[in-house]
């Protein structure tokens, strides 16, 4: 079975997003200072929505939700949270149509497009995924061009195409070489196709940083060094395993020798 690690940037929350209602003077940049009171209670019922969600409590966040709508039908932050509530909710038709509705009034927007395909790809629906991130990557002045190709790569991961995994992954990696999520993914993808050495180097950038090291990363090393047939490096990452994450799954399967 697949494990990939948690990508926790699939949503981009703006907190003042939305339709303005006020008119800024003298054509000045709109700043907080501009939100009408409206704006003000739908953006913290937002956040508080987002925290809920975080935590597994999606009733709840749903109820923020609709009193953020309430206030601010329009809501781009609200529309987008919902939608991938309803999701989480297993309400796929209905977290469909809200992204519908969402494009209907921001086509340009890369987040929703990039969130769509995620939903997309949870749905097993690839192509229509692979459609929705590339129209995400053609906004003007998107920024989460490398949050995209980092989520695409894991999309085509989730469903074995690990040919373009392997396009989409290197792409992200470039664009933000710093991110672990994009060197272990592409360090995992590269073993599966074949390219243990390579897949070494980018498992190394991932462990040579504590904070960053995770069971997962450990046990992709030492698969690496498995695949590769080198028995020390197998025992120093294995052994380093069992020590830092003893009661993991993958701590067991080095103690089982379960190494596929």
């Amino acid at each position: 079975m697949l494990r990939l690690p948690a990508l926790a940037l699939l949503l981009s929350l703006t907190v003042l997003a939305g339709c303005a209602t006020q008119t800024v003077r003298d054509n000045e940049p709109r700043t907080e200072f501009d939100a009408s009171q409206a704006e003000k209670r739908a953006a913290t019922r937002v956040e508080l929505a987002a925290g809920y969600f975080a935590r597994g409590q999606h009733t709840i966040a749903l109820d923020e939700l609709k009193q953020a709508l309430a206030l601010q039908p329009n809501s781009r932050d609200a529309l987008n949270l919902r939608a991938l509530v309803l999701a989480a909710m297993g309400d796929t038709a209905a977290a469909e149509e809200s992204f519908r509705r969402l494009l209907s009034i921001y086509p340009g927007d890369g987040d929703t497009w990039h969130n769509q395909a995620w939903f997309f790809c949870q749905q097993g629906r690839v192509d229509a995924a692979m459609q929705s991130f590339e129209t995400a990557l053609r906004q003007p002045n998107y920024r989460g061009v490398a949050r995209s190709w980092l989520a695409r790569g894991a999309c085509e991961m989730r469903h074995q195409r690990w040919t373009d995994a392997q396009q989409s992954l290197t792409r992200a990696f470039e664009l933000d070489p710093a991110n672990p999520a994009a060197a272990f993914n592409l360090a995992e993808t590269l073993l599966r196709l074949g390219q243990a050495e390579r897949a070494k180097f980018y498992a190394a950038r991932v462990n040579a940083v504590t904070e960053q090291v995770t069971a997962q990363s450990l046990w992709l090393a030492t698969r690496i060094e498995h695949r590769l047939g080198n028995r020390p490096g197998v025992q120093e990452f294995g052994q380093r395993l069992a020590r830092e994450f003893p009661q993991s799954q993958e701590a067991l399967a080095f103690g089982a020798g379960r190494f596929e």
